[in-house]
């Protein structure tokens, strides 16, 4: 399975939520594209599952990489672990931070955000 990207990619969001967390291992850094601007070459391979009533994972069948987060808007998350090169694009902000897991500091000067990230800016 790979995928291609058309459009621009919104800055990166570092998630810390209990459910990205139980995902990743750690926590899930992603950008965002709308979803027009995304093709999925072996979709067949994407597995979906609904982890909350209103959000959806898709990861690899074959090999379980994390890969995509949506929910009812026009764009999609996508993991930044799973881009083959450099991106271009920058750190915005951490959301859920509250929840983020006892044995790890964020000090990188990136804003963030106990819960809900603020109005988004690119996305």
């Amino acid at each position: 399975m790979t995928y291609r990207v058309a459009g621009p990619l919104a800055p990166v969001v570092g998630c810390h939520c209990r459910m990205c967390r139980q995902q990743t291992g750690h926590f899930l850094a992603s950008t965002s594209v709308e979803r027009a601007d995304l093709t999925i070459m072996g979709s067949e391979h994407v597995r979906w599952y609904a982890s909350s009533e209103t959000a959806r994972r898709g990861f690899c069948g074959t090999c379980g990489s994390v890969l995509f987060w949506e929910n009812a808007s026009s764009r999609i998350a996508i993991a930044m672990g799973g881009f083959d090169g450099p991106t271009g694009v920058t750190w915005d902000k951490h959301i859920f931070v509250a929840d983020k897991g006892d044995y790890y500091g964020i000090e990188d000067g990136v804003p963030a955000y106990a819960v809900r990230r603020p109005a988004p800016s690119a996305e």
